[in-house]
């Protein structure tokens, strides 16, 4: 009879054998990213194409190869669906060896995926979805999350319209995660200055009507009407307000999640006056006109927030990736986090435990028509505002990781 040792000796001589060759083999695979964005929908403009763009940028500026061989992209679009975005970062994940997926362009796509991340212990860097819940109580040990959030957005935007008078408060909600995020955040901001908030009427994501839930706005006599909505709802939002006469009426808007490519798409005469923040905005130095040039020499058009966090991401990962001289998750995600993220995008970046990539915001005022000296000239900085005063501290975010 063979004994349990012989066995057991011989189990563990497998698992190892069996171990070191899956390592062999890995090391022997080019290092692959995964885009999986919104190319054709409400947050296409923000992200979809730019983001795969602003990627490539980053490898190419990296020089293109790791451990010897040329790094991999591979793209894909999550068609804004939880459902859709599990199944293809599970695919990519287990059966096509991809190492980290960035972008995930809602907030309800970037949880589905994060559990995919979690199960196969690999890297994913969000840069278009906005909750603050994804480094909240659905935080993830594998997980950055780097350009922006909802509670920040409501703390720079909400805040700064609360102080000049803004004290009540009627919300034009999208009816998933992201959107109310953004009420129930920026919701707060408002309580906490003493204000109130009258109501909220919640639209379907990519609505092309926004009459009825104007109307309710427009009834509710809140001085501020809030558009707890991003990309192509965001400018529906704004045009159909200006056919309903709203700021006309003597009402406001904040739109409290915007992007330069929506005041694109707005233009100047409708979309000046309006208090925004983002984290990037391509004139603000020699840096970021210099990653700004790039983009536009690739896409024409000036690169989003989302756009610049994507390429900082990626080049703070290949980076991270070299130093640790390994594609392994967790000596990876070490490296970034103990290395200060300072690139195009910031130059006061620090990834901390529960995700957060925390850095200054721009609390920004579209220019007058007239203050515009040059194409996509259209911000004038209010305030740079600190990391430490836009995120939320990380023992108030919920994340089971941080003790």
């Amino acid at each position: 009879m063979i004994s349990h040792r012989v066995v057991a000796a011989t189990t563990l001589a497998v698992s190892i054998w069996l171990g070191t060759n899956a390592q062999a083999q890995q090391s022997n695979l080019p290092l692959k990213i995964g885009v999986l964005a919104d190319f054709a929908s409400v947050y296409s403009d923000i992200g979809g194409q730019g983001n795969v763009e602003a990627t490539k940028i980053a490898i190419e500026e990296f020089g293109g190869q790791m451990f010897g061989k040329p790094i991999e992209l591979v793209t894909a679009d999550a068609l804004n669906k939880a459902d859709v975005a599990a199944t293809i970062t599970r695919k990519w994940y287990e059966a096509e060896n991809v190492d980290m997926i960035i972008d995930m362009p809602t907030s309800a796509t970037a949880l589905a995926g994060m559990e995919m991340s979690k199960q196969f212990e690999k890297i994913m860097i969000v840069t278009d979805a906005a909750s603050s819940d994804i480094t909240g109580k659905s935080c993830s040990p594998y997980t950055a999350h780097w350009t922006y959030d909802t509670y920040g957005n409501a703390h720079t935007v909400g805040s700064a319209i609360v102080k000049q008078g803004g004290d009540s408060w009627y919300f034009i909600t999208a009816d998933y995660l992201f959107g109310h995020s953004i009420e129930r955040d920026t919701g707060d901001v408002v309580r906490a200055a003493g204000g109130r908030v009258v109501g909220s009427s919640k639209h379907p994501l990519n609505t092309a009507d926004f009459s009825s839930f104007l109307l309710q706005a427009q009834a509710s006599k809140a001085k501020i009407v809030g558009l707890a909505n991003g990309g192509g709802d965001t400018i529906n939002t704004i045009k159909q307000a200006s056919e309903f006469g709203i700021v006309a009426g003597g009402q406001k808007l904040a739109g409290i999640v915007m992007f330069i490519s929506d005041i694109h798409s707005l233009g100047l005469k409708m979309a000046q006056g309006l208090i925004i923040t983002e984290a990037y905005y391509w004139d603000l130095n020699d840096r970021t006109r210099a990653f700004g040039k790039k983009f536009f020499d690739k896409m024409k058009r000036m690169p989003t927030m989302n756009q610049a966090a994507t390429y900082s991401a990626t080049l703070h990962y290949l980076n991270a990736v070299k130093a640790a001289g390994t594609r392994a998750t967790k000596p990876v995600l070490a490296k970034m986090r103990e290395t200060p993220v300072r690139d195009a995008f910031t130059d006061n970046g620090v990834l901390r435990k529960d995700g957060r990539m925390v850095h200054s915001m721009f609390l920004l005022e579209v220019k007058k028509p007239e203050e515009s000296k040059a194409p996509w000239d259209y911000y004038k900085v209010l305030a740079e505002v600190p990391g430490e005063q836009v995120f939320r501290p990380m023992k108030d975010g919920g994340c089971q990781y941080v003790k």
